[in-house]
């Protein structure tokens, strides 16, 4: 990200014949003039003062830092499948993520480095909107650089996948339809906590009646099992029902739903908020528990499991004390789930990553084998991802949970995958790596005209530090699952 330089002050002396006021003669006032002159001409051929300050700005490099990372420069040829891919796809997605960047703050770009670099390159892509693979290719290849990361004494990243529920429901609550999804209580504060008020009556003193007060505190939001129980019940809630309490369970793991409602119509649902507590893979206490091996570990296997188990079940759902809320959007039947980058998903190219570490509209590109055709990792995946989504359980610098679309196809290969891969970030070049040091080449002195009436360079102490690179021209401008 671009980062607001500090402009050196320079005091402007006037130029008069009196030497007990100025300190110059006759023909040093002369020469002072005609340096003046010049550095007046520099200064406008940058567009002005301001101008030349604020294209400073515009030009100081930002460093890229991500906490608990391992980051190694590769190159282009060296990543497996890289000149395969769809890159015109891939780039229709990544300017997707552009509209979001920049119509983002200053502020924004100045908080984050990574932001305020992606915003040059936006500005880049929108105006050249290459139009084919190729071009698009080499779009990507001059305006970032490719450095594989993982977590800190990690060799590869690990990714999974998430999907678009498709399931049946109604409007109205019946012995049919009893899974109930839910849009956000208004108590439900930030951070997932809530008001609680209770009426303290203070000890009388001698002489005197007992005082009462009321007095609120904050306190964390109910877990799972409270809201299951009824803690949210008469408030009037309840968007919709559906068949199977594991539906709802589900579709709160990856955040949007498509309803068919019993009269035929769709409705859609987005994730709006979460009640604050961390969230828990059932998977893992399945395994412990010995009810399903390490192996043979999949949202398929752990819904024949919930199917056949009802009671326990409903203890191990529990153990995730996450519960997420949604809200009705105004999307059409075919329309993608929007993201927590407020964009509609890609399928096979939006990526959802550690919001905490990582900016939306960083692109990612992803190597390796997975099972995409079956129940074996024999598939090679290599494809330019964007990231536009985050969820509760993407944690780590090289984490990522790619969306396939809707339905049950999309189902059934996101609920495969919890494979190791190679992530390869692709870093703009107006960024610098960890270490690295960067020596700008100087560009060319503006000329100016001497008294004798020749060219020569204007001295560098006449002039302030200039920016390095040639300003471009301004453009106009969830967490998601749990």
């Amino acid at each position: 990200m671009t980062e607001l330089a500090r402009s050196r002050r320079r005091s402007n002396h006037g130029i008069a014949g009196n030497r007990d006021r100025t300190g110059l003669t006759a023909a040093g006032a002369v020469r002072f003039a005609v340096r003046c002159t010049a550095l007046a001409a520099a200064l406008l051929s940058f567009g002005g003062a301001g101008a030349w300050a604020k294209d400073s700005a515009a030009t100081m490099r930002g460093k890229l830092t991500i906490p608990d990372a391992q980051l190694e420069l590769t190159a282009w040829t060296a990543m497996e499948g890289w000149s395969q891919d769809d890159h015109a796809e891939a780039f229709a997605t990544f300017l997707a993520s552009c509209r979001p960047i920049l119509n983002g703050t200053p502020a924004m770009r100045r908080a984050r480095p990574v932001y305020g670099a992606l915003y040059d390159v936006c500005r880049k892509a929108v105006d050249e909107k290459p139009a084919t693979a190729e071009a698009a290719r080499a779009f990507f290849e001059a305006n970032f650089r490719p450095v594989r990361i993982s977590k800190s004494e990690e060799p590869e990243g690990f990714v999974t996948g998430y999907y678009e529920p498709i399931v049946e429901g109604s409007r109205v609550a019946s012995a049919e339809f009893s899974a109930p999804l839910r849009r956000k209580p208004d108590e439900l504060r930030p951070g997932g906590r809530m008001v609680v008020t209770r009426t303290v009556t203070t000890k009388p003193k001698k002489g005197k009646k007992a005082k009462t007060r009321t007095v609120r505190r904050l306190v964390p939001f109910h877990d799972r099992a409270a809201i299951e129980e009824g803690a949210l019940d008469g408030k009037d809630l309840e968007i919709c029902y559906l068949r199977d309490p594991v539906d709802a369970f589900f579709a709160q793991i990856q955040g949007s739903v498509r309803v068919r409602l019993d009269d035929g119509t769709m409705l859609r649902l987005n994730y709006h908020a979460q009640n604050g507590h961390p969230y828990t893979a059932v998977g893992r206490h399945l395994i412990e528990r010995e009810h399903i091996a390490k192996e043979d570990m999949s949202m398929q296997s752990i819904r024949t499991w919930m199917a056949d188990n009802p009671d326990e079940a409903k203890e191990i759902r529990r153990l995730n004390k996450s519960y997420v809320f949604f809200r009705e959007t105004e999307l059409t039947g075919d329309d993608e789930a929007v993201g927590a980058q407020g964009i509609s998903l890609t399928p096979w190219r939006s990526l959802a990553v550690d919001r905490k570490l990582h900016v939306y509209g960083t692109p990612f590109f992803l190597s390796g084998r997975l099972p995409i055709d079956g129940e074996e990792p024999t598939t090679p995946f290599h494809r330019l991802m964007v990231a536009q989504d985050t969820g509760g359980a993407i944690i780590g610098p090289a984490r990522g949970d790619i969306y396939f679309g809707a339905g049950d196809r999309a189902g059934e290969i996101a609920g495969r995958l919890r494979h190791p891969i190679t992530f390869v970030m692709l870093v703009p070049n107006g960024l610098d790596l960890p270490g690295e040091k960067r020596v700008p080449l100087p560009r060319p002195r503006p000329m100016a005209v001497a008294a004798e009436g020749q060219d020569r360079p204007v001295s560098d102490k006449l002039l302030p530090n200039e920016p390095t690179e040639k300003p471009e021209k301004k453009a106009g401008a969830s967490d998601k699952r749990t």
